[in-house]
């Protein structure tokens, strides 16, 4: 994927101006766009899947990353808003979940467009607190609890110089996660749809039942086999059931 310079922070993995829905994709904890580099190949034809770079990775490595969820929202809303055109609908996974549900409060409160459907995945809905915070754990005991959610191979992880350069990358994505309070708002006017992984100790199904709450519209939640990963372990599974959502999404008036 090449990035347009005038717009770091979207990659266009198979571009589709034609498109009937935009489908806005934001990268868990240490990800970057390319995360979602084969997606448009499992998806419905009619979808263009826009990836977000957070700064500090991959296209924006020079960048320095960022560690307060405002700063990042608030950073991304000026530069990515002036380029929605409806219709459009948000996913983002654990720390990416997040992101898009604040994108989407954000846009409101400006009085920009919404999205017409929000996934979230690997989440628990974000009224609900941490039970057990890891930005500020020592090296050791945070590489641990990476290794037990499975989302950073054994060969990085066992890498000192890979993990000298991940490490300050994904230490500063937790803290967008757990740095700040969650703050309360009236619930979106947008359709919710929570997906998640059947042995996921970070989000579990009453977890992500609990962003029901967060919605005015309509609310579903989907399990899959596999843990914090299972967009990885399950992807056929996942990527299968994200596209019949998407095919009704794109079929509603």
């Amino acid at each position: 994927m090449k990035p347009d310079p005038e717009k770091p922070w979207i990659t266009r993995p198979r571009p589709n101006p034609g498109a009937a829905l935009r489908v806005i994709c934001f990268p868990y904890a240490g990800g970057g766009s390319s995360v979602f580099r084969t997606w448009p190949g499992e998806l419905p034809a009619n979808i263009e899947l826009w990836a977000i770079e957070l700064p500090g990775r991959e296209t924006r490595a020079k960048e320095r990353p960022l560690r307060l969820m405002t700063e990042l929202i608030t950073q991304l809303t000026n530069a990515v808003a002036p380029l929605l055109k409806p219709p459009f609908a948000l996913y983002g996974h654990s720390l990416g979940a997040l992101a898009g549900f604040r994108f989407a409060r954000e846009l409101r409160r400006r009085g920009g467009p919404q999205p017409v459907h929000l996934f979230v995945s690997g989440r628990r809905a974000p009224q609900l607190p941490e039970p057990s915070p890891m930005h500020g754990l020592p090296d050791a005991q945070f590489i641990e609890r990476l290794r037990r959610l499975g989302g950073v191979s054994e060969a990085v992880l066992a890498e000192p110089e890979l993990m000298a350069y991940f490490l300050p990358i994904i230490r500063a994505d937790i803290s967008l996660v757990e740095g700040e309070p969650y703050v309360e708002e009236p619930p979106l006017a947008v359709p919710i749809t929570a997906l998640g992984g059947l042995t996921d100790d970070k989000a579990s199904a009453a977890e992500l039942e609990a962003w029901r709450t967060q919605t005015t519209a309509g609310f579903e939640h989907e399990m899959f086999p596999g843990g914090h990963f299972f967009i990885q372990t399950a992807r056929p599974a996942f990527l299968g059931a994200l596209s019949r959502h998407l095919a009704r999404v794109t079929a509603a008036p």
